[in-house]
């Protein structure tokens, strides 16, 4: 995308005042977006982003400067625009090109050969799905995304890597109505591949019934009683618990300043004996995947927690330097605007060995988490309270009935502790995550899961 002799002329320039690593990041992005609410296409939108950052590093001090201008002109007045926040001597060269890493894009059919007649169909097909559900819905919202998002990063060290991300997502949000009350429910799957996704891995019709079924099933719940009781929560969306009350504080993002629940336990036990975590950018096609990250270093598989041991943390260049601890390829930023820092992929508990049913059928009276929905964190102790979107009351052992208004609210290491059941089967759900270096594709996931004891928020009385 540029010419080498510039490259080396910017990352030169970046070093002039005494930073020890200087680094040079392009970002080229064409997404298309489109919104269809009761049929009825609302909004259609193309973009293209693109632009530049130069970072310098001078030991555990970092500077960082942008620019939508990618001319040499530009991109120099970045790297001393990135320099001066420092003022010594230079100290360090930046050496030529001797490391080549380039990533293949995993889509089979790119967007720019979809017309947007295919995009309204898909949203036309889960509309009308949900609609068919029931005469109990009212509303329905259909959005289609996709984008193409290109990078390049050189660095002072010799490092050019290329890579190249697809990804593409449908969500579908219903509302049923009835005595004046209403209920929404919501589905959003996304994969990191081409169109093909809508004939290989996703069910477009199954989207909008699902979505309409959660918000029909709703409506005629009674609200959740509250209490101390074992919950079993779903696959899929419920890793969000992992992922917001634990891998957050596993980022050098917090652990590198001191304020994780989880600093200086490496080593140590901090989950159940049967609970094994892991965080891979690897996996091919995905929604939180990548072949290199935005350092230019190959994704990773990091094994997080294994066997309720802490393993590793999640770390970017900077943290290594703050932490001295190996980076992991989970650098990563929302686009050049932004330094980057260490960041989630796939994020997912392991699976097990038990049952799913024997989780429900021995757990006496307590709560199934079908469908997880947001919720908020405190990255320094781990307290977190999260929404059910989709919940049932369990008693004997058995459903009794689905309960609305459910929230569960504890600490994230301690719920990890009370992690008693781990079901065979995993499965994935992509979300988009922010932090300090803006918001990008994570998925969560995990297989069916239960613990022992967990404090359920809800207005109900006894059922």
């Amino acid at each position: 995308m540029v010419k080498s002799s510039i490259v080396s002329a910017v990352l030169d320039e970046a070093l002039k005042t005494g930073g020890d690593f200087s680094e040079l990041y392009l970002q080229d992005t064409e997404s298309n977006s489109m919104r269809m609410i009761n049929g009825v296409v609302e909004t259609a939108n193309y973009e293209r982003e693109a632009g530049a950052g130069v970072r310098v590093l001078k030991g555990t001090k970092s500077a960082y400067a942008y620019s939508v201008d990618t001319s040499e002109a530009a991109l120099i007045a970045c790297a001393r625009a990135a320099a001066s926040a420092f003022n010594g001597m230079k100290d360090f060269e930046a050496k030529s090109i001797c490391v080549d890493r380039i990533g293949r894009s995993w889509a089979k059919q790119p967007f720019a050969e979809i017309g947007n007649s295919d995009r309204v169909e898909l949203l036309r097909r889960a509309t009308e799905a949900a609609k068919n559900q029931s005469d109990e819905i009212t509303q329905t919202i259909a959005a289609y995304m996709d984008f193409d998002h290109r990078t390049w990063v050189y660095n002072s060290e010799g490092l050019h890597a290329e890579d190249r991300r697809p990804r593409t997502r449908l969500a579908v949000q219903a509302v049923a109505m009835a005595n004046g009350e209403a209920q929404t429910g919501s589905v959003s799957p996304g994969y990191g591949v081409g169109f093909e996704a809508y004939k290989d891995k996703i069910d477009v019709e199954a989207v909008g019934r699902e979505a309409a079924k959660t918000a029909v099933t709703m409506l005629h719940a009674p609200e959740c009683p509250a209490g101390k009781v074992p919950v079993v929560i779903d696959g899929g969306f419920g890793g969000v618990i992992l992922h917001e009350a634990c891998v957050h504080g596993l980022e050098a993002t917090s652990v590198g300043r001191g304020s994780s629940v989880f600093c200086g336990k490496l080593g140590q036990q901090i989950a159940s004996p049967i609970v094994n975590a892991v965080d891979d950018g690897t996996l091919p096609g995905e929604w939180g995947s990548m072949h290199f990250d935005d350092e230019g270093n190959p994704a990773q598989r990091n094994l997080l927690i294994e066997n309720g041991i802490l393993k590793t943390y999640l770390v970017d260049r900077l943290g290594s330097r703050l932490m001295d601890h190996p980076m992991t390829g989970s650098s990563r930023r929302e686009n050049y605007t932004y330094a980057p820092t260490s960041r989630m992929t796939n994020t997912f508990f392991a699976p097990g060995s038990d049952d799913e049913e024997e989780m429900i059928r021995t757990m006496g009276e307590g709560l199934f988490a079908a469908k997880m929905g947001g919720g908020s964190v405190n990255p320094l102790t781990g307290e977190f309270n999260f929404a059910v979107s989709e919940a049932y009351w369990v008693r004997d052992g058995k459903i009794l009935c689905p309960v609305r208004g459910a929230t569960l609210i504890g600490k994230g290491a301690e719920v990890l502790m009370k992690i008693d059941r781990i079901g065979r089967r995993m499965w994935m759900a992509p979300g988009m995550c922010g932090s300090l270096s803006g918001s990008i594709p994570t998925n969560v996931g995990q297989p069916r899961i239960r613990v022992s004891e967990i404090v359920v928020g809800g207005k109900g009385g006894a059922l």
